[in-house]
Formats: C-alpha cells, sequence, structure tokens
C-alpha cells in the first residue's frame, strides 16, 4: 500500500548494507570502508558487497564522523576516540549497577 508507514521497533535489530549505512551518515561508502578498516565498525560478510552493518553501527559511524568532523581527527584518531567513549559508557553502566546493589 502506498505512503504506508512502518514504524520502528526498538526490540527488533536492523542490518544495513554499506550503501544504507553510508546514507544514513551522509557519507561515502569509502568512509565507512575507512572506518572498518580502523577497527569503527565491525560488518558480517566477507566482502564490501555482503558486509551487512548492525543497527549500533550507525551511532558508532556517526560518532567517528562527527569527531572526525569537528576535531579534525584523522580516521585513526576517531577511532581510538570511539572506542574510548564505549570504554566510558560500560564503566558507567557498570558503576551505576554497583550502586544499585550496594545502596538499594
Amino acid at each position: 500500500m502506498t505512503g504506508e508507514h512502518h514504524p520502528f521497533h526498538p526490540d527488533v535489530e536492523y542490518s544495513f548494507s554499506l550503501t544504507e549505512l553510508s546514507q544514513c551518515c551522509g557519507v561515502s561508502s569509502e568512509t565507512i570502508v575507512i572506518l572498518v578498516g580502523e577497527g569503527v565498525l565491525s560488518p558480517h560478510g566477507q566482502s564490501p558487497r555482503e558486509w551487512q552493518f548492525a543497527d549500533a553501527d550507525v551511532a558508532r559511524a556517526l560518532r567517528a564522523v562527527r569527531l572526525e568532523h569537528d576535531l579534525g581527527l584523522n580516521p585513526a584518531g576517531a577511532a581510538l576516540a570511539v572506542e574510548l567513549m564505549d570504554e566510558m559508557q560500560q564503566l558507567r553502566q557498570r558503576v551505576r549497577l554497583l550502586e544499585r546493589l550496594v545502596f538499594d
């Protein structure tokens, strides 16, 4: 049916092709390939044509692209920054969990 709205379902895992991810991030496919090479993204599939990216990769790619653009980081620097940001988020979650266990 034309014009039918398909809602986003947060409990469903989505996957994106290389082209779809690059369009979501507003960058070229080559930029995404570089992010894969730097370890920012880990697609499933053997070659760029077959790559499938998880929905979490969209946020990681956007963060890396923003860091490159806003701070002038090179891809390796953006990859390191994204990795450190992810580790900080995981540590904060652990601290919150420990606080709940200790103080509740």
